[in-house]
């Protein structure tokens, strides 16, 4: 098992790349017709809602406790998952 530090500066990183992603899903939603741009921006919303849960999870993973790690842990690794199927379905 890697050290908290690490796992967490990797799940940083993760997540920067993602946010990235998602600011290029949002601009190319713009340039697309009424009807796509309408059906892009729910699935980007979806996506955003999937992003700050994750966020939200890490940020609470960082400030954890060992006693706590594992606990909160899990809960990160579901919105992970969540968050890496919501791209892949947006972006295939």
């Amino acid at each position: 098992m890697e050290p908290k530090e690490a796992h967490v500066g990797k799940m940083e990183q993760q997540l920067t790349e993602w946010g990235a992603k998602l600011d290029a899903l949002v601009a190319k939603a713009e340039t697309a017709g009424t009807e796509a741009r309408d059906d892009h921006r729910k699935r980007i919303d979806d996506l955003r809602a999937k992003y700050r849960v994750a966020q939200s999870k890490l940020d609470e993973l960082k400030t954890a406790g060992s006693d706590k790690w594992q606990t909160i842990e899990t809960g990160l690794e579901g919105a992970w998952k969540e968050l890496r199927v919501a791209f892949k379905e947006l972006t295939d």
